[in-house]
């Protein structure tokens, strides 16, 4: 089964280089890749279009990207998620810990190891 070929991302990022770059990357690979850069901006992408997995950074102008992750999955309860953050000291709440988030739903930026996110979107994907 190719998974790339039938799924959608949202990468949610404030950073224009973060997000256009892995949009850009994941794009060559098959995914269809969307980008907001701010959490309003992905509700309002997510009222129009359903995503498979949604690639949020946690510090965004406005909402953060916690309280999207909480406020999507109230609302749209298959929705995968994985964070990525370049607080490296960053640790998952129990709110994200009782949604099902692990340390496997983490991963640094800026990116350096393109192949790890694959395979971590790869997983998500796989469980649906």
């Amino acid at each position: 089964m190719d998974i790339a070929k039938r799924a959608r991302l949202l990468i949610i990022d404030d950073e224009p280089a973060i997000r256009t770059s892995l949009q850009a990357y994941l794009g060559d690979l098959d995914y269809i890749a969307d980008g907001a850069e701010s959490a309003e901006q992905a509700i309002g992408l997510l009222r129009d279009s359903s995503y498979d997995l949604l690639i949020v950074d946690l510090r965004l102008p406005g909402m953060s990207g916690e309280q999207l992750i909480r406020r999507v999955h109230a609302q749209r309860d298959g929705t995968r998620f994985l964070i990525h953050t370049g607080s490296m000291g960053y640790r998952l709440s129990d709110e994200l810990r009782q949604l099902g988030l692990t340390e496997r739903h983490i991963f640094a930026k800026p990116v350096i190891d393109l192949q790890q996110l694959v395979t971590r979107i790869e997983q998500q994907l796989s469980l649906s």
